[in-house]
């Protein structure tokens, strides 16, 4: 443990299954916090479980209202309340460029990224403490608007910047902070598998002035600090963790 002053808080990290949800879930399980992690298709795995002790895995169609509000009781119900929300689900879907693309898939990207934000967030909120987090993670496409065929993901991750700043508005009464994450290239993550041919990924890492490409527990430890008290006066930032590759 670092000493942030986490351990007994009640975390629920959406996505958490995989790649940098993960990584976030594990963070927060090493810090002794109490974590309850969502999934679609990627369940949590052992390491995950052992990292953290109790957790609370729930199958979640989140962009279905109603499931999300029923997987949310369930996690209140388990760790009775929510102290810090992690809104981690998201994707690009597929690569398509903007000529090309037709409005199921903008609607599908769009609800991927968005509505699974507001839902979960909506849902959370009467169960959230006051002093709590909500930890919305972006991406750097949000600032520069991401590779090709990336314009409607660019576009999602971009709205997801105003709506942090103007819940962090909204619920500042409540000493809530609401803060989003930018990472930029992280690998061990499905999405640059999937989505970033193998040269454009060599590419990406060989322009990034750190040196490497980051990695979930890179994205983790910002995660952390926003979670801490050491960041109580810190809301509708947008913290970006690229490794110097892009400077908002």
């Amino acid at each position: 443990m670092t000493g942030l002053g986490l351990a007994g808080k009640r975390v629920l990290v959406t996505g958490g299954g995989t790649g940098i949800g993960r990584g976030i879930a594990m963070a927060f399980g090493a810090e002794g916090a109490r974590v309850a992690v969502t999934y679609h298709q990627h369940a949590p795995d052992d390491a995950l479980r052992a990292a953290c002790p109790g957790l609370v895995e729930l199958a979640n169609e989140a962009t279905d209202e109603a499931d999300t509000e029923a997987v949310v009781a369930k996690v209140v119900d388990a760790l009775g309340g929510i102290d810090v929300l992690v809104n981690n689900v998201g994707g690009m879907v597929a690569r398509v460029p903007f000529e090309q693309m037709t409005y199921d898939h903008w609607r599908r990207v769009m609800s991927l990224n968005i509505d699974t934000m507001f839902l979960m967030t909506k849902a959370v909120l009467p169960h959230l403490a006051d002093d709590g987090r909500i930890i919305n993670v972006a991406s750097v496409a949000g600032h520069n608007g991401g590779g090709n065929g990336a314009t409607a993901y660019a576009t999602s991750k971009s709205a997801l910047f105003a709506f942090t700043r103007g819940l962090a508005k909204e619920l500042a009464p409540r000493r809530i902070t609401v803060n989003a994450l930018a990472p930029g290239y992280i690998a061990d993550t499905e999405f640059h598998a999937v989505h970033t041919p193998p040269p454009e990924q060599v590419k990406q890492i060989a322009g990034i002035p750190l040196g490497r490409a980051g990695l979930p527990a890179d994205v983790a430890g910002p995660t952390l600090w926003l979670a801490s008290d050491l960041a109580a006066w810190v809301t509708g930032e947008v913290v970006d963790i690229n490794g110097g590759s892009y400077f908002a």
